[in-house]
């Protein structure tokens, strides 16, 4: 869970880096709240309403923990803009953002694999 406050925490950061880890822990939390707020939404009737709230609420982290994961790899944060490419972009995207760090410093920053984890 820590992995998912930090980004968070670092809500409008677009700099520095962030690894893997940190990427796809935020994304597997993000997406388990994803589908418990639209079972929930489904069981209180309320639409979609609770689900476009949280989507909301985490779409700047979300854009922010990507433009560092792809900092990470040694891209430019713009790359995030390829996921609009229907279908091609995406896959493109999900190969970038599972790729390793770059083992050394990079114009974004030291590597993060040097910083103790959780």
């Amino acid at each position: 869970m820590n992995w998912y406050v930090d980004v968070l925490k670092k809500y409008a950061v677009f700099n520095g880096r962030a690894r893997r880890q940190e990427y796809w822990m935020f994304t597997l939390v993000s997406s388990v709240i994803s589908i418990v707020l639209t079972i929930l939404d489904n069981v209180l009737g309320t639409g979609s309403v609770l689900g476009t709230l949280y989507i909301v609420a985490v779409l700047v982290p979300s854009l922010a923990v990507t433009v560092r994961r792809l900092h990470d790899t040694d891209r430019s944060g713009w790359w995030v803009l390829i996921g609009l490419v229907p279908l091609a972009g995406l896959i493109v995207l999900l190969v970038f953002t599972c790729l390793d760090s770059t083992p050394r410093h990079n114009a974004h920053g030291p590597s993060p694999k040097h910083v103790p984890a959780y």
